[in-house]
């Protein structure tokens, strides 16, 4: 390989780094679709004396900055993308508290500790990952059915009263509501999934996904829709400094750490999926629904709130929603970061940016030198994003404040049909304008929203069923 110029790396981060930003704040465009570009024109840029390994650097520094930056529309306008539809309820609730800004400080400060504590796990997961990977494959259906297991026995249960059989039935309805939703969503993501090829994306950016209008219909419009129902509005004041403990922010560094370290090995399971599973280490319902707040009555000397039913228990659940925002932002930057090691380690890409990677240079010419300059990229790109998605967080939330809450969220929705009409034409639309009015069930329902994550699940879990059979 040529000789490796400092100067063209810091570039090459940079250049990564600013597309992170543009993915990260607008929804429907994706690092994948970046990486595809930057493969397209490898070619050329090698004519201009841009060598393959600088381009793989873009690729990588763009994947790492997504994962910042990708919060924010998420939080502020109910937009999700693939890696934070389970953020949406938890961070709009905090908008709507006036914590905001505190939570993408905390989302920043959650993917910022996960470059670190990813580290730690790097050599027993590249061990034991190396010798077990095989075996682990071939499990994979039961891993993702004991998830779903799990994610649904962990629904609270209902008050029993009258008599026993009728008790029975009070005391498991929430989970037998979990269950429909979990299959109702699930039969909407095969039907969804296996009409694919039905996406005729009016502006063609890269190929068409249909978890565009899935999520932001399921995740997004939905509440949305329940935020105008309910009168919601932003608050003035904004909250930054952190208030969150000490205890929950290293819990859920390491939790979303762990998940997302994890779930970079398994074929066919993203992030979101490592993002459920770090809610169930979250102890209270930070993904119920939100109701009126004429519907709760504040305890003397506490203020109101404006989305609980139970103001003594607002603060644990404004604490558990901090957490989970935490947790998941550490998710989506270490399931990044192992996706590259996955890549070395069992030669496995998982991720739209690493194909282009391994396309670009080849597993076999990622030697020693060039994985110490990835990492130190990745280290450089996370320093960039830290501060710039903190800045973002802080000035994004007096902008919108100024704003009429009713027309911006009436804006954000027609936005959202608009984009996935033109990113996914026709059909997206029509899933889209399906996925709302069913992502809308937890709420009446009381179960938690996650359940809903069916949609990838239940897909998924076919998909390895017909891999082993």
């Amino acid at each position: 390989m040529e000789e490796i110029s400092l100067f063209l790396i810091f570039l090459s981060v940079l250049a990564g780094y600013l597309l992170g930003i543009v993915s990260g704040l607008l929804p429907g465009v994706h690092t994948n679709n970046f990486a595809l570009a930057l493969v397209a024109f490898s070619p050329f840029l090698a004519e201009k004396g841009v060598a393959p390994f600088y381009i793989a650097l873009i690729i990588l520094s763009n994947a790492v900055s997504h994962t910042f930056h990708d919060i924010i529309p998420s939080v502020f306008l109910g937009a999700p993308d693939g890696d934070t539809a389970l953020a949406v309820l938890p961070g709009h609730r905090l908008l709507l508290e006036g914590a905001g800004a505190e939570a993408i400080r905390l989302s920043a400060l959650g993917s910022a500790g996960s470059v670190f504590t990813s580290m730690l796990f790097l050599l027993p997961f590249s061990l034991f990952f190396g010798a077990f990977y095989p075996y682990i494959q071939d499990s994979m259906v039961w891993i993702l059915l004991t998830i779903v297991f799990i994610t649904i026995a962990s629904e609270k249960n209902g008050e029993v009263e009258g008599k026993k059989g009728l008790g029975l039935l009070a005391k498991y309805k929430y989970k037998a509501m979990a269950l429909l939703l979990f299959l109702i969503t699930g039969i909407l993501g095969l039907f969804a999934f296996s009409r694919e090829d039905l996406l005729t994306p009016i502006i063609n950016f890269g190929e068409a996904s249909m978890l565009l209008p899935l999520l932001s219909g399921l995740f997004g419009a939905s509440q949305l829709i329940i935020s105008l129902f309910t009168g919601s509005e932003i608050p003035e004041k904004s909250i930054s400094k952190f208030e969150l403990s000490r205890k929950r922010i290293l819990r859920g560094v390491f939790t979303g750490s762990a998940a997302g370290s994890l779930v970079a090995w398994l074929p066919g399971v993203s992030s979101s999926i490592a993002a459920l599973l770090v809610g169930l280490f979250v102890r209270s319902d930070f993904d119920r629904r939100p109701i009126k707040k004429e519907d709760s009555e504040p305890v003397p000397g506490e203020r109101k709130s404006s989305l609980f039913s139970d103001s003594r228990a607002d603060h644990q659940t404004l604490e558990s929603s901090k957490e989970f925002i935490v947790s998941i932002s550490g998710v989506n930057t270490s399931n990044a970061i192992f996706g590259l090691v996955a890549l070395l380690i069992i030669g496995k890409t998982r991720s739209g940016a690493m194909v282009a990677i391994n396309d670009i240079l080849g597993i076999e010419s990622l030697g020693f030198q060039i994985i110490m300059l990835f990492f130190a990229a990745i280290l450089l790109s996370a320093l960039f994003s830290y501060f710039s998605t903190v800045w973002i967080g802080n000035n994004a939330h007096h902008m919108l404040r100024k704003i009429d809450y009713t027309k911006l969220c009436t804006g954000v929705l027609i936005g959202l049909a608009v984009m996935v009409y033109l990113f996914t034409g026709l059909f997206g639309l029509f899933i889209f304008i399906i996925s709302t009015p069913i992502g809308m069930l937890p709420s009446f329902m009381n179960i938690r929203k996650s359940h809903a994550m069916g949609v990838i699940l239940l897909p998924v879990i076919s998909y390895f069923l017909q891999y082993s059979f």
